[in-house]
């Protein structure tokens, strides 16, 4: 039972830390997936990306000389899973990375609020360093939310997406 922030904090981050590992294994499919060679790059980027919050999040731990296992991210694993069944229900092409796009804008979104949360209860309990390394994270997160957003409105929603729907 959880009973005060602290605890709540750590539980928190051992959430993320889960949530980071279950990306990691994803992302290379996602990146398989994906026809538009600049989605698939963005997602490979952010796989390294995802291997150093992770790796940012095992440091916090350390720092507090607690583990980082034992907690399962049930969110991330159902935005996982919700991907695959949209990946494996649409054609090759610019639907499924349209599909790929919106898969990644949910996970980058469920991260952005998981970090930021993490990041207020390191602040109101004075890990300041925390903070400071959740905020790396925070900031790299909506840099990806970006990018998948810049390549649906910077073209590939605008390119016949459409039209492959109704043929």
């Amino acid at each position: 039972m959880i009973t005060n922030l602290e605890q709540l904090y750590f539980d928190q981050l051992r959430d993320l830390f889960s949530a980071e590992t279950q990306l990691i294994a994803a992302l290379p499919e996602m990146a398989a997936n994906a026809s538009h060679e600049e989605l698939r790059d963005a997602f490979n980027h952010h796989l390294d990306e995802t291997r150093t919050q992770k790796a940012r999040l095992q440091e916090i731990f350390e720092s507090h000389g607690m583990r980082a296992e034992g907690e399962e991210c049930d969110a991330m694993r159902g935005l996982v899973k919700e991907a695959k069944k949209h990946v494996e229900n649409t054609s090759p092409g610019n639907v499924r990375d349209a599909v790929l796009i919106a898969s990644g804008n949910r996970v980058e979104h469920y991260e952005i609020a998981a970090y930021g949360v993490a990041r207020a209860f390191a602040q109101c309990l004075g890990f300041d360093e925390d903070a400071r390394i959740l905020t790396k994270s925070i900031e790299e997160e909506g840099n990806a939310d970006k990018a998948l957003t810049k390549i649906a409105s910077g073209g590939l929603f605008g390119t016949g997406v459409n039209e492959e729907a109704t043929h």
